[in-house]
């Protein structure tokens, strides 16, 4: 490790013990922080995992279902039932603090919770899988929204997980560390001038015992 240039002083030493009291703080709560982060972020993967696999079995559904309705319905007919949807939906967006990182929040609102709203046509001259690829895709949508929520907080909580990741180290490894050695330094430094200076006295007091025996 290295020596920090500092002048080797008592008072540079009670700062440098101050700074490294902080240091070892900061490494604590850092560390405490980024285990925590880890911890939420394997469970929003493992979330993430299920919600992508739920999410990829209702659109294939909703897609084998829509294949099966054109198969039994013209073109004409499917763009006509689906030309004037009686349900909307829109998306409030908001945001949750996770251990000082922001992260996105998305609610589904919905123009009516009617579910038989859905259905912007008549039964009578329609397909039934039309109906089922419809509730498919209605079912789903609270969930693809939970999924890109997800994802981009796993991706948010990564970066910041690599960002306090790589300050941890940079104390363990370098910052407290130098302190360390540093603080060492002054202290044989200081304990050193005072062996000196205390060499120094005696020999000046031997000297002023020898002189004034002369003197009597």
């Amino acid at each position: 490790m290295a020596i920090l240039n500092v002048n080797p002083t008592r008072m540079e030493l009670t700062n440098l013990k101050r700074k490294l009291l902080t240091a070892r703080k900061g490494h604590k709560l850092l560390k405490d922080k980024r285990d925590e982060l880890m911890r939420q972020f394997l469970d929003l993967v493992k979330e993430n995992r299920e919600l992508r696999a739920k999410v990829e079995r209702g659109i294939r559904d909703a897609n084998m279902h829509m294949s099966l309705a054109c198969s039994t319905m013209s073109e004409e007919s499917v763009a006509v039932a689906l030309m004037l949807p009686s349900q909307s939906m829109s998306v409030e967006i908001s945001e949750k603090n996770i251990m000082s990182v922001k992260v996105p929040e998305y609610n589904p609102v919905f123009r009516t919770t009617q579910e038989g709203s859905i259905y912007s046509y008549g039964f009578a001259f329609t397909s039934g899988d039309l109906d089922y690829a419809v509730k498919s895709l209605y079912d789903i949508m609270p969930d693809m929204l939970r999924l890109a929520e997800v994802e981009k907080t796993c991706q948010l909580l990564s970066a910041e997980i690599e960002k306090t990741r790589r300050r941890v180290n940079a104390l363990e490894h370098v910052m407290i560390p130098d302190y360390v050695d540093t603080i060492k330094y002054i202290t044989m430094k200081l304990d050193e001038n005072e062996r000196s200076t205390t060499a120094r006295l005696m020999k000046i007091k031997d000297m002023m015992l020898e002189n004034a025996h002369s003197y009597k």
